[in-house]
């Protein structure tokens, strides 16, 4: 089974233009995430999906190859299919360009799930919720079946409407999602190619348009998220972790 792993990285942000330049310890965050992907044992190459020549040159300069696709397509999701639809591979992980400590051992993790089922069309990540968590429109929920496949996704506090997140003795009804994705290839086209889902419309969650397409979506499991970089102010708190350490 041939993994690969692709990075989307466009150059403009609401929120932070240029992100993926912005320095960190010395180092563009883009450098950051290439170097933890390089140190995957089962992808077999590292991609960076941009729409920008600064970030192909720093992206170049830690080792990964890169394609350049255009600066209009509206997710990331299209950046990686519109750079790897002619290429050779069973599995792409879709690696977030803003999380620079990003590991190989998670991406192995997340890439083994196909080893080990190779039914599966797609594969995600999620971690055990807070209560702010729960309550929070910016933090997504999935809930999960018996079998840790996806039953849907909300950016509202489901399972708990009846019964308050607050008043709940634990709260294991769902999970707090965690946008790292692996895809198969035929996945991916399918995906790609279907208008948006009115329940992703709805949500603006694009992983609901997979679920409305009948895809088997595997949640794995993990203690908790990796630290990522939304804003400046994110960049400037991991920063000072960093020195810390």
């Amino acid at each position: 089974m041939k993994f690969i792993g692709v990075i989307p990285a466009r150059y403009a942000s609401t929120r932070f233009p240029a992100k993926p330049l912005a320095l960190l310890h010395g180092k563009p965050m883009i450098q950051w995430v290439v170097e933890g992907a390089r140190k995957s044992n089962l992808l077999r190459e590292v991609i960076v999906a941009t729409d920008h020549e600064d970030i192909r040159k720093a992206a170049e300069a830690a080792g990964a190859k890169v394609a350049m696709t255009a600066s209009e397509l509206p997710t990331g999701t299209d950046r990686i299919y519109a750079a790897t639809k002619n290429m050779d591979f069973d599995v792409v992980v879709n690696i977030q360009g803003d999380e620079p400590l990003v590991t190989g051992e998670l991406i192995d993790s997340l890439a083994g799930l196909f080893q080990k089922d190779n039914s599966l069309d797609m594969a995600t990540l999620a971690h055990p919720i807070s209560l702010e968590e729960l309550e929070s429109p910016n933090a997504v929920k999935v809930v999960v079946n018996q079998k840790d496949e996806a039953l849907y996704f909300s950016r509202y506090a489901i399972p708990y409407s009846r019964v308050p997140g607050a008043k709940a003795a634990a709260l294991t009804g769902c999970l707090k999602h965690i946008g790292m994705y692996a895809y198969t290839k035929n996945l991916l086209k399918q995906f790609c190619e279907a208008p948006p889902a009115e329940i992703e419309i709805a949500e603006s969650l694009e992983q609901l348009r997979a679920l409305y397409l009948g895809a088997k979506i595997k949640v794995l499991r993990v203690k908790e998220a990796s630290l990522g970089v939304d804003t400046p102010d994110d960049l400037a708190k991991l920063e000072k972790i960093l020195r810390g350490n």
